[in-house]
């Protein structure tokens, strides 16, 4: 017995030095792609078919276009028909292949239905972007619960049910990569997106989780993830909102880096990529000082002049 404990103690120990071994050179290689062109990297979708969520505007419209450009088959879902339709003329005006479905993405069985329905009409995806998002951009005592609930629906909840529909597909076609458009709020709590935050934390979690499970399974040699995790993008969606210290990001340049991370396979994208270090210092700082760290830099009070996308009249 006592012999077995010690086999096993040692095997264990074995195994650690490996897996560090494996960092350090998966590390080094991260350091080596720093000064490559990504592009390099670039895997090759021409015919895959790219199923993009919330496609009918803003970036996962602009997803949409440049997938497109890389050969691929794009699909559309959005609540939003008019939208929809734009994305897919813009495609096809450029000679590109596109599909549109109308859909709820806070409905479970509308996903579950239109899944079935693209299958048959144009096929499982190869990839899956999650895109689609919401925001109240409230105080949480004058956030109604429908809106809570309708938060978690699109934000995180939808993530789940596009998966369970598409996945079985993709582990039977040895070939699949799944992307979660979530937010450097899935990092960090701000003022007035306490739903948002909680959300966009469960996004990051439900990636993380979802791609141990996949190494875990066997499966994460053919089915990629992708998670990608920006600060405010100035869309309608956060229209009104201040930054003092990291610049609000344009919708163009996060199109480029998740479209660019999704072909080269990387599993984390933070926007801007420096933003690692206040991640990084969230982590290490005591809460009270980060808190302080977070008001001086503006964070705190960005949403203060929130008024987000308008409805049209």
């Amino acid at each position: 017995m006592f012999t077995e404990y010690i086999m096993s103690v040692v095997n264990a120990l074995l195994d650690a030095v490996a897996a560090l071994l494996f960092t350090l050179v998966t590390s080094l290689f991260g350091v080596v792609k720093l000064f490559i062109p990504s592009s390099y990297f670039f895997k090759d979708i021409k015919g895959d078919i790219v199923l993009v969520t919330g496609g009918g505007s803003g970036i996962g419209r602009l997803m949409c276009c440049k997938f497109a450009k890389k050969g691929a088959i794009v699909v559309t879902w959005d609540i939003n028909s008019k939208g929809n339709d734009e994305t897919v003329a813009m495609i096809k005006k450029d000679g590109g292949k596109a599909y549109s479905y109308i859909v709820d993405i806070s409905n479970r069985e509308e996903i579950y239905s239109t899944a079935e329905k693209m299958k048959k009409e144009v096929g499982s995806p190869d990839i899956l972007v999650n895109n689609a998002g919401i925001v109240s951009g409230s105080n949480i005592l004058d956030t109604p619960d429908s809106k809570i609930i309708k938060t978690f629906e699109v934000n995180t909840f939808a993530h789940f049910w596009t998966i369970k529909a598409f996945l079985p597909e993709m582990i039977k076609a040895k070939k699949g990569h799944v992307v979660n458009i979530a937010s450097l709020a899935g990092h960090s709590g701000t003022n007035k997106l306490v739903d948002y935050c909680a959300s966009k934390f469960a996004a990051v979690g439900l990636d993380e989780a979802f791609r141990v499970e996949l190494f875990v399974q066997g499966h994460s040699e053919y089915i990629k993830t992708t998670v990608v995790c920006p600060y405010y993008i100035s869309t309608g969606m956060f229209a009104g909102v201040q930054s003092k210290l990291v610049p609000i990001l344009e919708p163009e340049f996060v199109a480029e880096k998740a479209v660019s991370g999704v072909l080269s396979n990387e599993e984390v994208i933070l926007l801007p990529s420096w933003t690692f270090l206040l991640i990084t210092l969230k982590a290490i700082l005591p809460s009270s000082g980060f808190m302080r760290l977070g008001q001086a830099f503006g964070f705190n009070c960005s949403m203060d002049q929130f008024q987000g996308r308008q409805k049209q009249q």
